[in-house]
């Protein structure tokens, strides 16, 4: 066979395995071999809307069919199709299309399940007073479970900075925000799931009923099943916040009150600790800075500091209406204790509920300024504590420079919090640290803003660790091969490994976190790098 024949015949088959993987789904979907309660749609409107998430940074890329189930059989109907289909199509949930690197995506060839919006017979939240406990499909929204809950006097004990996220997407990689030092990311607080596992069959698991899958499923990167139902943990809610921010020239002490403030157990202690980093000179501007009021601004240069960069210490103080002064004595009490610059006390007051939902109507200014739906090439690491002061050296007096392109956060967390069962995966240390470099991307900005330069610096970031040894593991995670996935998942990884064998044997779930390569995409996707042929 000449060169050419063979070119020719490699083509030809090709092109027939494209059309042979393409065509096979949709006409199961098309023929209504799928019978579902909710509904299949293929307008090029809805492929649109599921093919790209807040991230921007990959190109859109539609797949076959978008389900809107309204039932988790409906989902396992679906799976089961898929796993006994000759070309394992993808499917892969979407909440509220929140993540950054294309993880919900399925490619053209996949089936997205569109979680978030309400269908026709997917539950409402159900709340149980005397149990303590609110039962949510997995698409809900946390701050529409906080709507609910708030009804009956209670809220769930941990949260995410950004309260428009769905239940399924925060329990699938572990859901954090300042009240993980006490009661745990939101993984620690699930008492129950309703999974859909790669085999399309519908499971209960609890700590008492099909317990592996439980725990691998929190934090499990939506590798073993979509999670359908979850059953979380509730407490009494307060009433109002008390919100404090103060100011840190030096780095040591700065991490010397937040590691402090997060050994403090008992009643009298803060109930969420966080922390930002200032890189910026001038006023502290950006979308968590509206806190600060212009008619005071904080300039880095009216604040010794050392290398120009300053930290800044978020407490708050939850309490009833009835207990303002009580609530008045305990905060001035602790804030003894702290050792930040005197002339930097910022305190506001308001109700829990806006205190939850901060973020969203910053999220709204963004919006009407058209700087919400832009790339975000965000970096977000574990960073264990004992190499907490090199990273500030490394990264946040070096690498960023005096310029950065949105809000930087970095607190501890206690590791005796997460449950070393669960799929997530934290530094090997009682304490470690969140640094979350949450950046924007504008075109027409300065070259600082610019996506590429972002991306360029993540790199660094990234390789700066790398050299200088600081074991630092990615939280929401994104790894080009299979080796770097190993290397992140270090002891669990063949654990791991055995559970995808085990409850997604043919690779259809979650295709775009690129942990296992799914045949029918190997076979055909262009957008398979040779970096990527590990997998």
């Amino acid at each position: 066979m000449t060169r050419d024949m063979t070119s020719n015949f490699l083509l030809m088959t090709f092109a027939i395995c494209t059309l042979i993987i393409a065509v096979g789904p949709s006409e199961l979907l098309r023929i209504g071999a799928i019978d579902v309660d909710g509904h299949f749609t293929f307008k090029p409107s809805d492929l649109a809307s599921v093919s790209s998430d807040f991230g921007m940074l990959k190109s859109p890329e539609e797949p076959l069919a978008v389900l809107h189930p309204s039932s988790a059989e409906d989902v396992a109907r679906l799976i089961r199709t898929a796993y006994g289909s000759a070309t394992a199509f993808p499917v892969s949930a979407r909440g509220h299309g929140h993540s950054i690197n294309g993880q919900a995506s399925t490619g053209r060839n996949g089936v997205v399940v569109e979680m978030s919006h309400r269908n026709i017979g997917t539950p409402e939240p159900l709340v149980e007073p005397e149990e303590m406990y609110v039962d949510v499909w997995g698409g809900e929204l946390w701050v529409d479970v906080l709507k609910k809950t708030l009804e009956h006097g209670l809220a769930p004990k941990s949260w995410t900075d950004y309260l428009y996220l769905s239940v399924g997407g925060t329990l699938s990689n572990a859901g954090i925000s300042g009240q993980a030092f006490h009661h745990g990311p939101q993984i620690s607080n699930v008492l129950e799931l309703d999974v859909v596992t790669g085999r399309g069959e519908v499971m209960r698991c609890s700590e008492e009923e099909n317990t592996r899958l439980f725990h691998g499923v929190l934090g499990g990167l939506g590798q073993f099943g979509i999670i359908t139902r979850a059953r979380i943990s509730l407490e009494p809610a307060p009433q109002r916040v008390r919100w404090i921010r103060v100011l840190y020239s030096s780095f040591e002490v700065f991490t010397e009150d937040q590691e402090y403030l997060i050994s403090m157990h008992g009643q009298s202690k803060f109930d969420y600790v966080e922390g930002f980093v200032i890189v910026d000179e001038g006023l502290v501007n950006n979308w968590r800075s509206s806190f600060f009021s212009p008619r005071n601004p904080v300039k880095i240069s009216s604040v010794s500091s050392n290398g120009s960069v300053l930290y800044c210490l978020e407490i708050t103080k939850n309490y009833h209406e009835s207990e303002s002064d009580a609530v008045d004595q305990e905060v001035e009490i602790l804030m003894k204790k702290l050792n930040f610059i005197r002339t930097s006390v910022f305190t506001t007051d308001l109700q829990y509920v806006d205190f939850l939902d901060r973020v969203h109507k910053a999220e709204l200014k963004l919006r009407s300024k058209n700087l919400w739906e832009v790339p975000h090439p965000w970096l977000n690491l574990f960073v264990p504590k004992s190499r907490i002061s090199d990273f500030d050296k490394g990264v946040f007096k070096g690498i960023l420079g005096n310029k950065t392109s949105g809000p930087i956060l970095i607190y501890p967390m206690n590791k005796d919090k997460w449950d070393e069962r669960s799929s997530a995966v934290t530094p090997d240390e009682e304490v470690f640290y969140l640094v979350a470099l949450l950046r924007s991307a504008l075109s027409d900005g300065e070259e600082t803003q610019k996506l590429e330069y972002l991306k360029d610096q993540n790199r660094r970031i990234l390789e700066f660790c790398d050299k200088a040894k600081i074991n630092v593991k990615q939280y929401l995670p994104h790894h080009a091969t299979q080796e770097e996935w190993v290397a992140h998942y270090g002891d669990k990884w063949d654990q791991f490994r055995s559970m995808k064998a085990e409850f997604d044997p043919r690779h259809i779930l979650a295709t775009g976190q690129r942990i296992f390569q799914n045949p029918s995409l190997a076979l055909f996707s262009p957008s398979l790098s040779s970096s990527s042929a590990s997998w």
